[in-house]
């Protein structure tokens, strides 16, 4: 029986020694393509540089001030309907845009799709 255990063990131990390199080396073989293409790291800066230029594009949305904001400019913003525009004006002044969220004013879901929209202006 010990012989028999023995040799299951040996079996084991040969296995584990032939799979554990194998996996090593299939690891190691995924960084080092990226390293041989240097065709797409020469273009790799020109594509970083395009990602400001568009980054530079979003800015040019006008932010909505909670504080001075008609109706209809509120209902503009998404999930922002007749009730919760009326809510908002009523809670006025907001020292910050987090207000909306901290006085309960719109729920924390709709806070987070309109949140890069708003300004709160003093």
């Amino acid at each position: 029986m010990t012989r028999l255990i023995a040799r299951v063990m040996t079996v084991g131990a040969i296995a584990l020694s032939t799979v554990v390199p194998m996996m090593a080396q299939t690891a190691a073989t995924k960084p080092t393509s990226k390293v041989t293409a240097p065709a797409t790291q020469k273009t790799a800066p020109a594509k970083q540089a395009a990602k400001p230029a568009a980054k530079a594009a979003k800015p040019a949305v006008e932010l909505i001030d909670i504080n001075s904001a008609s109706k209809d400019q509120l209902m503009t913003l998404k999930g922002i309907g007749d009730a919760l525009a009326a809510k908002i004006i009523a809670g006025r002044p907001y020292k910050t845009k987090a207000e909306l969220k901290s006085k309960k004013v719109i729920p924390a879901a709709t806070y987070a799709k309109i949140s890069s929209k708003i300004i709160a202006k003093q």
